[in-house]
């Protein structure tokens, strides 16, 4: 699933090539890549016909582009979802969902899934936000986070320190990935109850949530397979600097004990057993 980073790497592409165009028509190929739209494909295009792109942002794993309707268009990645530019003259991909040609005859841009989990949707009236993700709390690399605010409401949950990173209404854009590596930094068990956290410590660990996130949208996000890529169809770097994700068995990088691997809702958790102890009366995965 892309992460902040991933978002904020598709964000900025998007920036440089679809602001200030007018979209001349979209064409819906898939109907569940605008599932999330009610009214249908067909308003979707209609609605979006000879509408001028006014900016790109993002909040948590969401994008949206406000229009000079005072609507915006909505996306989410989903597990596979790419927003490319293409050549009008580039041949279709297997998986495209939505396709926007504009006003300019320049690149188009491209909705592609290959798992539909991602989708596109209008949000009327949603330019500056969009009301269907108003309820995802601000990223730590929004200048208007709140560090105490975040500090509190943290150590207020009576809850696990990973879950809670994972917590979308609590701080957005920090998904499986930069939690392991930003808790590893911390030299944090990511079962270490959030109660008992102390407020520098929290400040210590969204210190290194930060520069997780801020290494990896340097190196363009993290890659492990063909299904996540920028605008242009490239792949992200920042797997080569993981230091605990994926590392089942190698060693830690600061310790060199072999990293443990361990179940986590439905997923895997990656950490050092030196570096990072598991608190004392917690659950084994």
């Amino acid at each position: 699933m892309p992460e902040l980073p991933e978002v904020e790497t598709v964000r900025q592409g998007l920036a440089q090539w679809v602001i200030g165009r007018r979209i001349a028509s979209v064409e819906v190929r898939h109907p569940r890549a605008v599932r999330r739209h009610v009214p249908g494909g067909a308003h979707f295009a209609a609605v979006l016909a000879g509408r001028s792109v006014l900016d790109v942002r993002r909040r948590g794993k969401y994008l949206w582009l406000p229009l000079d309707s005072g609507d915006a268009v909505v996306g989410h990645l989903g597990m596979s979802g790419q927003l490319l530019l293409q050549p009008a003259v580039a041949p279709d991909e297997t998986h495209l969902r939505v396709r926007f040609r504009f006003a300019d005859d320049g690149p188009e841009l491209r909705f592609v899934d290959q798992r539909t989990f991602g989708g596109l949707s209008v949000s009327e009236g949603g330019a500056e936000l969009p009301a269907e993700i108003a309820h995802i709390a601000r990223d730590p690399m929004d200048p208007q986070f709140s560090d105490a605010g975040f500090t509190t409401a943290l150590r207020r949950r009576r809850t696990e320190v990973k879950r809670a990173l994972l917590d979308q209404t609590l701080i957005s854009g920090v998904g499986n990935i930069y939690a392991d590596e930003a808790l590893w930094r911390a030299g944090l068990h990511g079962l270490r109850p959030t109660d008992a956290l102390t407020g520098p410590a929290v400040g210590r660990l969204l210190g290194h949530v930060r520069d997780v996130l801020g290494e990896a949208v340097k190196e363009g996000g993290t890659s492990f397979d063909a299904l996540y890529v920028n605008v242009n169809g490239e792949s992200g770097y920042f797997d080569r600097a993981l230091n605990v994700y994926g590392r089942e068995g190698q060693p830690c990088r600061r310790c060199g004990t072999p990293i443990r691997r361990e179940a986590f809702m439905n997923r895997s958790s990656f950490s050092c057993p030196r570096c990072q102890p598991r608190p004392r009366g917690a659950r084994r995965g």
